[in-house]
């Protein structure tokens, strides 16, 4: 038995909706994990590159790009639960 929430323009607006939010949300969390990555392989060579006298700054931008990252992620999360419309 269908869910009356589920047929006609209801269900209609919750695929084109779910659709939408796991596709913003997939590539939000894409930007995220390349913006991450980034961040912290730059900070990795600075510290590899000066040693101890770099390593807060390389430290400090490896912290920034996994920030980048899990936020980027948790925003990709809440918009693909909000296309399912969950809260």
């Amino acid at each position: 038995m269908n869910d009356s929430k589920d047929t006609g323009v209801t269900g209609a607006a919750r695929f084109v909706t779910s659709s939408v939010g796991n596709l913003v949300g997939g590539v939000a969390r894409t930007a995220g994990n390349v913006t991450g990555a980034a961040g912290r392989g730059v900070g990795d060579t600075i510290t590899g590159a000066t040693g101890s006298a770099g390593k807060p700054v390389g430290d400090a931008l490896g912290a920034l790009g996994s920030g980048v990252e899990n936020g980027a992620n948790d925003l990709g999360k809440g918009v693909e639960r909000a296309g399912e419309w969950k809260k």
